[in-house]
């Protein structure tokens, strides 16, 4: 499974996950199985806000799964049509959630858990 997480700075597996989908500099993109990890920048950094184009933020990757620590309505509407689920991190590093992914230990994004806005997130756990 390939598996895209946000990221401020790319350390591998070492990087610490970002708080937010749509405003992270870079994503690691990670293969569950080989844990080869790749580096792709956020090619939609500087949108509206509110206005996030995942699938265009990951550069063309098409990963089977995003896990973010947090995210926008918008963001995970698009990326739910893509075909690409969406997890809530649990854990500081990449290595750290995709091995709780792969256990089964992180659980999809809901709708009341996204963004309401930066500063203001209704149930959005970065902003607690």
């Amino acid at each position: 499974m390939k598996v895209a997480i946000p990221v401020a700075e790319d350390f591998g597996l070492e990087s610490l996950v970002y708080g937010h989908f749509g405003s992270a500099p870079v994503f690691v993109l990670v293969d569950s199985e080989t844990m080869s990890v790749e580096s792709l920048g956020n090619q939609d950094q500087a949108h509206v806000h509110g206005q996030c184009s995942p699938v265009e933020a990951l550069a063309g990757a098409k990963p089977d799964a995003v896990v973010v620590g947090g995210i926008g309505a918008g963001a995970l509407m698009g990326l739910r049509q893509a075909g690409i689920k969406v997890y809530q991190a649990a854990g500081e590093t990449v290595a750290e959630v995709v091995a709780l992914l792969k256990k089964g230990g992180l659980k999809e994004v809901a709708w009341e858990h996204t963004c309401a806005g930066h500063g203001e997130g209704s149930g959005c756990p970065h902003h607690g």
